[in-house]
C-alpha cells in the first residue's frame, strides 16, 4: 500500500469491480465481509505503528485447488461438493503472515486439467478482452481476475503450463517457479512430480515480490528445496543493461502448429535482442515432438493414482442412486462426480500403468524425461536462458478445440517442457495480434535461477 489509501478502501474498490464483472465467472466465492474485516484490522495495526508485512494490504485471489482453512475447496469439481478445508496451504499461511488479504477462490478447469477453462463444473470463465474467447487454463479464473483488475495478485497452479498459458491469453505476467521452490503442501494434487504453485501479476515486480514471500523450504513438503530464497525484488534493479546469452529451439519456431503471426513477431523480437547486443542463437532440439506425449503419459499416470482418494466415503459427493455393493457405489459416485476430461485422463493413466503397457509407455516416458533433463542441463551450461513462444496460438474461441482432445493437448507444446525438466518459466506479455488479442514470450532459466530469469524478463519489457 502506498499510504494514500486504506486497506478497507482498496478491498471495497475490488469488491465493487468483482460485482460489476460477475459475468466473467472468475470467482466461485468472494469473501466480502471477511476481507473487509481483515482490511480494517490491518489499517488499525498500521495506525498503531505495527510494522507492515511485505504484502500489507495486497488483495489476492486463490485458485480453487489451494487450501484456505475454514473455506470451501472443490477443485471446480462436483466430487468435492460441500468440502471445507481443515488447514491452510503453506502458501496461504505465508501470504497471510505478510499482511495479504484473500478476497476469494477462483474458478478453474476441474482438478486443474485443461487448457481452456471449459472443464469446470461451475461453467466457463470468459476472457475479459473478448468474451467469445477462452481465458486459457487450467487457472483461467485466476488469470482473468488479474486481467480484469478484480485483485492485485492471483495464485494458480502450473502442472504443464496452467499459469503461463492463461497469462499469455490474458496479457498478464505468469510465473512457474522451479519444481520445489514453492511448497505444494495444501495444493490439491494432479501430478505430484510436475505440480507447482504459480503467480499471476500485472508486472514483473509484483510477481517477484510474491515469489519472495511464498518460496522456501517447508517441513510439510519433502520435495521443497532447502536453498535460501533470494531477494527477488532487489535483484530486479541489479546489473541494468546487462547483456545475456540466450538460446531458442529452431524446431519450436518452425513447428507447423505455430500461428504465423506469433512466429513472425517472435523472430523479429529475436532480431531486436541481437541489435541490443544480446547473443541469441538457435539450438537444435530434435526432441520437441516427444515432449507432449511424455508429459501426458506421466501426468495421467500420476493423476489416476492421486485421484483414487475421491471415493465418496470420507467427504465430498456420494451417489444417491441404487447400488448393489461397495464397488458399484465407487463406480457410480466417481462416474457422476467427475467431469468428462478428468475421467478421460484417469482412464488414460490407468491404461499406461497397467501390467501389459507399463514398460511400453510409462517407463519409456520416464526415459524421455531423463534425456530431456540432461539435454536441458547441457544447454544451460552455455546459455543464460531459453526463450520460446508461450503458446502456439492466441486465445481461441469457445468450442473451437473442445471436441478434439489431441488438438487441445498439442496447445501445451511450449509450456509442458519446463514442468517435465523442473525448470522455472515465465510468460511475459509483449505483443498484440492484428485483431487485438495478447501474446508474449516465454523465458526459461536453469533450476533455481528465478533471479536471473526475472531480470531477463524485466529487460524484455523495457526493450519492447
Amino acid at each position: 500500500m502506498n499510504g494514500q489509501t486504506t486497506c478497507v478502501e482498496a478491498v471495497s474498490f475490488y469488491l465493487a469491480l468483482i460485482d460489476q464483472n460477475i459475468h466473467l465467472n472468475a470467482f466461485l466465492e468472494v469473501y466480502a465481509g471477511e476481507a473487509l474485516q481483515r482490511a480494517a484490522q490491518l489499517d488499525e495495526q498500521r495506525k498503531a505503528g505495527v510494522p507492515a508485512g511485505k504484502m500489507h494490504g495486497v488483495v489476492v485471489g486463490l485458485k480453487d485447488v489451494i487450501c484456505y482453512k475454514g473455506h470451501k475447496l472443490s477443485a471446480s469439481s462436483k466430487i468435492l461438493e460441500g468440502f471445507t478445508s481443515v488447514y491452510n496451504a503453506t502458501v496461504t499461511e505465508k501470504l497471510l503472515a505478510e499482511g495479504a488479504i484473500i478476497i476469494g477462490r477462483q474458478n478453474c478447469d476441474e482438478f486443474a486439467m485443461g487448457s481452456s477453462n471449459e472443464n469446470s463444473a461451475f461453467g466457463n470463465v470468459l476472457n475479459a478482452k473478448d468474451n467469445s474467447r477462452v481465458p486459457g487454463g487450467s487457472s483461467g479464473g485466476s488469470a482473468v481476475s488479474v486481467q480484469a483488475g478484480l485483485c492485485m495478485i492471483s495464485l494458480g497452479s502450473d502442472t504443464g503450463g496452467s499459469v503461463r498459458q492463461p497469462a499469455d491469453f490474458c496479457g498478464i505476467v505468469g510465473l512457474k517457479p522451479t519444481y520445489g521452490r514453492v511448497s505444494r503442501y495444501g495444493l490439491i494434487a494432479y501430478a505430484s512430480s510436475f505440480d507447482q504453485v504459480g503467480i499471476f501479476g500485472n508486472n514483473i515486480e509484483d510477481v517477484a515480490l510474491t515469489l519472495e514471500v511464498i518460496a522456501g523450504p517447508d517441513e510439510f513438503d519433502s520435495t521443497a528445496l532447502t536453498a535460501p530464497v533470494p531477494e527477488y525484488m532487489a535483484a530486479l534493479g541489479n546489473e541494468p543493461g546487462k547483456k545475456y546469452k540466450i538460446a531458442y529451439f529452431k524446431e519450436a519456431l518452425e513447428h507447423p502448429g505455430l500461428d504465423p503471426e506469433i512466429a513472425k513477431t517472435t523472430l523479429e523480437f529475436i532480431e531486436n535482442l541481437k541489435k541490443d547486443d544480446h547473443i541469441v542463437e538457435a539450438v537444435d532440439f530434435d526432441l520437441l515432438e516427444y515432449v507432449v506425449p511424455a508429459y501426458y503419459v506421466l501426468t495421467t499416470a500420476e493423476a489416476s493414482s492421486n485421484l483414487s482418494r475421491f471415493d465418496g466415503i470420507k467427504y465430498g459427493y456420494a451417489t444417491t442412486g441404487k447400488f448393489g455393493d461397495l464397488t458399484e457405489f465407487y463406480k457410480k459416485t466417481r462416474s457422476e462426480g467427475f467431469g468428462k476430461e478428468v475421467k478421460r485422463r484417469i482412464m488414460l493413466g490407468t491404461f499406461v500403468l497397467s501390467a501389459g503397457y507399463f514398460d511400453a509407455y510409462f517407463t519409456k516416458a520416464q526415459q524421455v524425461r531423463r534425456v530431456l533433463t540432461d539435454r536441458t542441463d547441457a544447454i544451460f551450461a552455455t546459455y543464460d536462458a531459453i526463450i520460446s513462444p508461450t503458446v502456439p496460438s492466441p486465445a481461441f474461441k469457445f468450442g473451437e478445440k473442445s471436441n478434439d482432445p489431441i488438438e487441445m493437448f498439442l496447445a501445451d507444446i511450449y509450456t509442458v517442457f519446463a514442468n517435465l525438466v523442473g525448470i522455472p518459466g515465465i510468460s511475459v506479455p509483449l505483443f498484440t495480434t492484428h485483431y487485438g488479442m495478447n501474446f508474449g514470450i516465454q523465458v526459461m532459466s536453469s533450476k533455481g535461477n528465478e533471479e536471473q530469469m526475472l531480470q531477463i524478463a524485466q529487460s524484455f519489457t523495457q526493450l519492447s
